[in-house]
């Protein structure tokens, strides 16, 4: 199990990546929109951060996990792929709405590392 823990791991990353990294290129673009890499990171960072909560809690693999942490993270995932899901066929998406799913990726990630 252990394997398969560490491929959701890097899946996780790879989630994390296609969704920062879709909303930063988009920085200097003056019509925001959700592109097809914020839609599948945040697919992605949402099902494999489920997994290996599941792996974790089953016992099938040997992690200590913060349950305040873990919730807090899941909270802030779902919303962030709630709204990218609501704005992903908009044409343009209002800069607010854009901006609220980067920090919102930014403030995961930052829980991710500080706390």
């Amino acid at each position: 199990m252990d394997i398969i823990y560490k491929v959701l791991v890097l899946l996780h990353l790879i989630g994390m990546a296609a969704l920062f990294g879709g909303f930063f290129v988009q920085m200097s673009a003056k019509e925001k929109v959700i592109n097809k890499a914020m839609f599948h990171g945040s697919l992605t960072q949402l099902v494999t951060g489920i997994l290996m909560v599941g792996l974790i809690e089953s016992g099938s693999v040997d992690e200590e996990i913060d349950m305040n942490k873990i919730s807090l993270k899941l909270l802030i995932a779902f919303i962030i792929t709630v709204m990218v899901f609501m704005n992903r066929k908009k044409a343009v998406v209002k800069t607010s709405n854009w901006a609220i799913i980067g920090l919102l990726t930014l403030v995961n990630m930052a829980i991710a590392v500080f706390v």
